[in-house]
């Protein structure tokens, strides 16, 4: 499959490399099931977790060569060389599965403190591989100390976050309740104004209603002031006419020949 992509030279050059690996990991397992010693075995180990960490590396490589060259390929030849590189992993996995089965025949002699992955694009794990077999009690004490000690901080900084989470809730929660006892004071406060402007409405209402029973009087009392001094009026032009009646409490106006008559009687006054 590898001799029909159209590859990079760079490319190439990594498919090569991975494939003279997987070979001679194909070749290491062979001979390594022949083995009977467990300390050969061991140590043959070790040579092919070299050789499947310098695969993991090379096949990280080929990943990122395609993603340079992915812009500039056609998407048949994209999918391709994804299909190529998932085929190297699995065939990664493969020789993982055949170590760990092959680390489980040796018993407990060989107890790996850090165990190398076999999952997705990481099937194996960093380049800090160790195996209890080659430290001492003391070692193992001090990686068991270390482990510890870094559980423990790993701990008390999820306290600490937890500690600052909580302050900032109760925080949350204070200035909350402040927000909300204000607002609880401006509705009251918008209930009293909607009261007093009703109660206003009412009142401009009730002075309206007075104003137009006052102004009602008014012109009434203007109206009957206007009738009595035209009665006046139409007495004083016209005093013998007999169809208007005499106004109560006012004295019709003397005849000019009565007032006249008085004047000479009276005579002068000096």
């Amino acid at each position: 499959m590898a001799n029909d992509l159209q590859m990079t030279p760079q490319l190439e050059q990594i498919d090569g490399e991975i494939q003279d690996n997987f070979r001679a990991l194909a070749n290491g397992f062979q001979k390594l099931g022949k083995v009977k010693d467990p300390n050969r075995q061991s140590k043959q180990l070790e040579d092919l977790t070299g050789k499947m960490r310098e695969c993991k590396r090379l096949i990280k490589d080929f990943d990122r060569e395609v993603k340079d060259e992915e812009s500039r390929n056609p998407p048949e030849l994209n999918r391709q060389l994804n299909e190529r590189k998932q085929s190297m992993i699995k065939e990664l996995n493969s020789y993982v599965g055949l170590r760990k089965t092959f680390m489980s025949t040796l018993g407990n002699k060989r107890v790996e403190l850090f165990d190398m992955g076999a999952g997705g694009s990481d099937p194996v794990a960093e380049d800090n591989v160790l195996m209890a077999s080659e430290m001492s009690n003391q070692e193992l004490i001090d990686a068991g100390k270390k482990r510890m000690d870094e559980t423990d901080q790993a701990i008390e900084r999820s306290k600490q976050v937890v500690e600052q989470t909580i302050e900032v809730g109760a925080q949350t929660a204070g200035t909350l309740k402040g927000q909300t006892e204000q607002m609880g004071r401006i509705v009251n406060e918008l209930d009293t104004i909607h009261f007093s402007i009703k109660k206003a409405s009412q009142l401009v209402k009730e002075i309206g209603r007075q104003v137009a029973t006052d102004k009602c009087i008014m012109m009434f009392l203007f109206l009957v002031v206007c009738g009595v001094i035209a009665i006046i009026i139409v007495k004083v032009v016209n005093p013998n006419n007999k169809d208007i009646r005499d106004i109560p409490g006012l004295a019709p106006p003397a005849p000019a020949s009565r007032r006249l008559l008085s004047l000479s009687t009276t005579g002068p006054l000096y």
